[in-house]
């Protein structure tokens, strides 16, 4: 692999400061969050931190739904499916969820004058850290940013080459209410209090943020300023630095947040004390020190997984402008390289265990009032933005989504037995910080679908496919995806004709149109309905039998499985959504939910399901040839890995390129929706692209390992290591001139391996048998590697 530490290998970079938000690169700890700016003049740092929402520990769950639960069915069955809506709409739909909240600003005004030259800016992914330099007045000025999860803590370093050159006033903002106060002589403190309420009806309307007292969380941001000769002084709540030759600015924030149940005014914590503790311990270190342990904690995680395509290197080249190339069709492979990377980055960012899981923009957000609240939205969004974590190697920070998970547990049992009279627990598609389960205001197409938290369990079930750690799934995994298929049992009614089914059922967020003509959204067993439960019901048994237990629950699942509708195929060789074939309201949806079992389920295989697959394939064509410009952002990002688990390389790379063409400047997905008159940023495409390129080179899904699978022309010759795959191995692969060259295995457990590939294969260091032409199998014992060869 060639040195990521040279040139601009691994950077974002450019030649002008971001002029919005969306130009700015962002920074993280899994906890706070940042986007640099990288001014000259004048430098803004937005800032963020997990646990600062509106809102309050939510009320005991509404008790109206459930008496019309039975109504609700009693017209499905008669097939007046738009009735049936209309009575989700008026009477078992919940209140609005809560947003995540912008934080704040640190915001520097430099003493030298506005003219500069030689200007960079660059984000480094290998190293978190975010770098201005420029030239005014013959001085040279460097400044760096990093958050450091060893300290936590953001760091902002400002150096000259010439002595006493550094001077500026630092001061923090916030878009909520807040005050600010001096600490002594080189600390200034930020206390705020965010919205106990939001009016959800007007999304951009800061007049609709509502504060009530004794209501909302408390945060608190510190700031201290260590300079290197001159002094610092405090001024009207704003930090000074007057003639240093270098400073340090230590910044750290925490809030009142105590847990989803707790009221964080009355039973919040202080987050004074925190702030003090994290500021005077960073505050007794050197400022290369910080550097250091922040580069020691992040740089091993990045260099897990490396991929190297042989393609012109364009790194010469502004991030920007390679965007704008690609978007006027010049190919830049190399950006696929980045892209990927970020990714994981964004991850190692975003999601840091102990922390919240990542929103619908990771931890960066700069509005009171983002669009969708920036919250989890688990009809898909959630779901994709961990989808990198196993393969890509950064299991670790999968783990704030099981963290959760635990708390859904709670609260989605309360709801499943106020809504269904059901036990185990379930999630309807809109999560926020007080862990919402019920569903929330709006269409019933979007609103109601009461089936996230079986997709979530899909997540519990990857981390121990991947990782086969049984305590894990003994412990953590198997008693919550327990509970999620006991709702699902309970959910489940006869249709009177032998099956179980699921009603009422959605497809999240599409529409059909009934016999009747009317558009409708609600129906019965959903093909991704009735695709999760028996993906969950099939893991359920799995790991009783691994764990010995639940002999009893096991048959219970067992009998339910045999008695779910099949996945059917449709007039038009489409795999059905609905449990009828419905003409669709809108043939070029965004949403593909109904190919869930081909991606990122695993019930449709190409050769395990043919006549599937083939329909599956004929759902993508008719998407695409209805495709509108909605459609771009994470649903192209599904569609690369969708095409790669059907083996069609030069489809997925299409989509790959469109959405490379897509971001923000920063390489952000930016998000297209027919109802909003501007793109906002939602950043599971940027974890799913990275996942969707692992699933070109390697996939795991099916019982072996398969090498090259959908390798794109475009990407002849290249290498990548430290993937994952199920079962417990890591990989590297090399191939050239389109084929696999060697391959090493690396197994942590004990078992049949079974590796297939595209040319005719053996295996070193083991006694392997051909299976089938380029398929071959060994038995791997746990601690060896082996390497696999072209004959």
């Amino acid at each position: 692999m060639k040195d990521n530490r040279d040139g601009n290998y691994m950077k974002l970079w450019y030649r002008q400061p971001a002029d919005e938000w969306t130009q700015a690169l962002p920074v993280g700890n899994g906890r706070l969050g940042a986007m640099v700016y990288g001014g000259f003049k004048r430098e803004q740092i937005a800032l963020n931190e997990d646990t600062l929402w509106s809102g309050t520990k939510r009320d005991e769950e509404r008790e109206e739904p459930l008496r019309y639960l039975e109504e609700s069915r009693r017209l499905i069955f008669a097939g007046r499916y738009s009735d049936a809506q209309a009575v989700i709409e008026e009477h078992m739909l919940g209140p609005a969820g809560h947003a995540y909240q912008a934080m704040g600003d640190l915001e520097l005004v430099m003493s030298h004058s506005s003219s500069v030259e030689d200007y960079r800016r660059e984000l480094d992914l290998r190293t978190g850290l975010s770098r201005t330099e420029y030239v005014s007045g013959g001085v040279r000025i460097k400044r760096e940013v990093f958050a450091s999860a060893v300290d936590q803590v953001m760091v902002v370093r400002l150096e000259a080459d010439c002595p006493g050159a550094i001077g500026l006033e630092a001061a923090l903002t916030s878009r909520l209410n807040y005050r600010v106060e001096k600490f002594g002589i080189d600390r200034i403190i930020l206390s705020g209090v965010a919205p106990s309420l939001l009016d959800h009806g007007e999304e951009q309307s800061e007049d609709t943020v509502v504060y009530e007292d004794n209501k909302g969380i408390r945060f608190q941001i510190h700031l201290q300023a260590i300079p290197e000769g001159g002094k610092v002084e405090t001024h009207g709540g704003r930090l000074v630095v007057i003639g240093a030759d270098a400073v340090t600015l230590l910044l750290t924030a925490a809030t009142s947040y105590n847990g989803f149940d707790r009221d964080p005014a009355l039973e919040g914590v202080d987050p004074r004390p925190r702030c003090d503790a994290w500021l005077n311990g960073a505050s007794k270190l050197r400022y290369a020190e910080l550097r250091e342990r922040h580069m020691a904690d992040i740089t091993p995680y990045f260099d897990r997984v490396a991929l190297e395509l042989d393609a012109p290197s364009r790194d010469e080249i502004p991030t920007d402008e390679r965007i704008a190339a690609v978007l006027s069709g010049q190919a830049d492979e190399r950006l696929a390289e980045l892209f990927f990377q970020l990714g994981r980055y964004l991850m190692i960012s975003a999601s840091r265990p102990g922390t919240q899981a990542a929103t619908l923009q990771g931890i960066w957000n700069n509005m009171t009032k983002p669009p969708w609240s920036c919250n989890y939205t688990v009809n898909i969004n959630t779901q994709m933005n961990y989808w990198p974590a196993e393969v890509c190697n950064l299991a670790e920070f999968h783990e704030p989504l099981f963290d959760l998970l635990e708390d859904l547990r709670i609260a989605g049992a309360r709801m499943a037995e106020a809504y269904y009279n059901c036990r185990g627990w379930a999630s309807h598609h809109n999560v926020d910080l007080w862990r919402n389960t019920s569903p929330s205001q709006g269409s019933a197409s979007w609103a109601y679908w009461p089936m996230g938290g079986v997709w979530l369990c899909q997540h519990l079930w990857e981390h121990y496919a991947y990782g086969c750690n049984q305590d894990f799934l003994e412990g953590k995994a198997y008693p919550i995806m327990k509970e999620a298929a006991l709702f699902c049992l309970d959910y489940l009614v006869e249709d009177g004709a032998g099956h179980l089914v699921s009603v009422p059922s959605t497809s999240p967020e599409n529409t059909f149109i009934a016999p009747d003509g009317q558009r409708a959204a609600v129906s019965m067993s959903s093909t991704m309905d009735i695709s999760l439960m028996r993906e969950l019901f099939t893991n359920c048994i799995e790991a009783a039998r691994i764990l010995g237990t639940d002999a009893e629950f096991r048959q219970s699942l067992q009998d339910a499985l045999k008695r779910l509708l099949p996945l059917r195929i449709g007039r038009h060789g489409q795999l059905q959504e609905w449990y009828r074939d419905f003409d669709e309201a809108e043939p070029g949806h965004r949403h593909t939910a109904h190919l869930y079992p081909l991606h990122p389920g695993h019930q449709i295989t190409l050769r395990g399901t043919p006549e599937l697959a083939k329909a599956a394939r004929a759902s993508l064509d008719r998407r695409r040839m209805y495709e509108g410009e909605d459609t771009i952002g994470w649903c192209y990002a599904w569609n690369i890995s969708m095409y790669a688990r059907l083996e069609e390389g030069e489809m997925a790379h299409s989509y790959l390129t469109k959405l490379l063409g897509n971001p923000f400047p920063n390489l952000f997905n930016a998000h297209r929706h027919p109802k909003i008159t501007f793109y906002p940023l939602t950043i599971e495409a940027n974890f799913a692209a990275s996942a969707g390129i692992a699933e070109l080179l390697m996939q795991s899904h099916a019982g072996e390992l398969h090498l090259l699978p959908a390798l794109p022309k475009a990407w002849p010759s290249g290498r990548i290591s430290g993937i994952r795959a199920r079962g417990g191995y890591e990989l590297d692969l090399d191939w050239a001139d389109g084929k696999l060259q060697s391959a090493v295995i690396r197994a942590s457990q004990s078992g049949r391996c079974q590796v297939r590939a595209s040319v005719p294969i053996a295996a070193l260091g083991a006694d392997w048998e051909q299976v089938e032409e380029g398929v071959i199998a060994f038995t791997a014992e746990a601690g060896h590697s082996y390497t696999i060869r072209q004959l």
